[in-house]
């Protein structure tokens, strides 16, 4: 991987940490127009795959058949982290799907979020699959091998016919043969697929513009399956985190994983974004998103304001005292390397 600098953090002017990475961003005729780094460079999507790995339950009549909200649907696509919100929606669709809890893959946890976690030890409760970060897409996937008449068993293995559907799906709206997907294991036990990055913003191209989708069913579940992310996006994430942050700008799809990686997609401009961080660090989200819209000149200054408001170019102590800065050191552009 190409070591290009996106971030520089410095505290009184000698730099403390730098983030290199990657970004590619592409046009609704899948040409690369912004590249920062290899865009044929394969990354793992982690989470970033949830809105695909979610599209088989939108592909079916699961949420009409055991009328699932809007807000429960969006947990098939979440990295839920355990706010009340979140655990109320994931017991309202245990009570409803023909799922038993102890099915679930994902092992016991307690919220990733600290007020939650830290009031369920308070009060002396035990960590339960439910509350795991991707309890939502582990529910969608019992549910659909229930609903496919597929095993349940195995559901997470990368031979299990709902995984082998799942990669079908990745295949066609990233445009890379199946023979080339590079699979491990998630953190949650299920299977991670790694593709260029090139075609990581693509896949997300065609989650904001499902027009581009040859597929007609794939087509109107998609529009579905993105507008509940938009209209429920603090269930994709919560208050103040990237994810919910740009799920609110209607014109956004958008999904983080672990170790760096965020994809999105514009729908009226027709772009979609990939980038990758290769310290993994998510804590400069924020900066990197906000500096990719404000090149491009986004229309939705609200939307970029509110990612600098979560990560402020000007470090604080925790005194609220100036103690240092973050600085953008990348350009969009086709053949670009550091600035210096």
């Amino acid at each position: 991987m190409e070591n290009i600098t996106l971030i520089e953090e410095a505290r009184n002017g000698l730099v403390e940490n730098i983030h290199h990475g990657l970004i590619c961003g592409v046009n609704d005729q899948r040409q690369s127009i912004y590249n920062v780094g290899n865009e044929e460079q394969y990354v793992y999507y982690r989470s970033a795959s949830k809105p695909i790995q979610a599209i088989p339950v939108f592909l079916s009549n699961i949420i009409s058949k055991y009328n699932l909200t809007d807000e429960e649907a969006a947990l098939f696509t979440a990295s839920q982290r355990g706010e009340t919100y979140h655990i109320s929606a994931l017991k309202s669709l245990l009570h409803k799907l023909p799922v038993k809890e102890e099915e679930l893959f994902c092992p016991a946890s307690y919220p990733l979020n600290a007020g939650p976690k830290e009031e369920m030890i308070r009060n002396q409760e035990s960590k339960r699959r439910l509350y795991h970060n991707c309890a939502g897409k582990h529910l969608g996937f019992v549910a659909m091998c229930r609903e496919l008449g597929y095993p349940v068993d195995g559901y997470w293995e990368e031979s299990h016919p709902l995984q082998q559907k799942i990669v079908s799906i990745l295949s066609e709206l990233s445009e890379v043969p199946e023979s080339q997907i590079i699979k491990g294991i998630d953190g949650c036990g299920v299977p991670v697929f790694a593709i260029p990055l090139k075609n990581m913003a693509i896949t997300y191209l065609k989650l904001a513009c499902p027009e581009l989708i040859m597929d007609d069913h794939m087509k109107h579940a998609v529009k579905n399956m993105t507008r509940v992310m938009n209209e429920h996006s603090n269930i994709v994430a919560s208050e103040d985190f990237v994810c919910s942050v740009l799920l609110k700008d209607s014109n956004i799809v958008a999904k983080g994983g672990a170790q760096g990686v965020y994809c999105f997609g514009l729908k009226k401009e027709r772009m979609g974004f990939a980038l990758k961080v290769l310290s993994g660090s998510e804590d400069v989200w924020p900066n990197i998103l906000a500096s990719i819209l404000e090149q491009i000149d986004y229309s939705n200054k609200e939307t970029t304001a509110s990612l600098r408001a979560l990560k402020p170019s000007v470090v604080k102590n925790d005194s609220g005292m100036a103690v240092g800065e973050i600085k953008e050191l990348f350009l969009l552009s086709g053949n670009v390397g550091e600035i210096e």
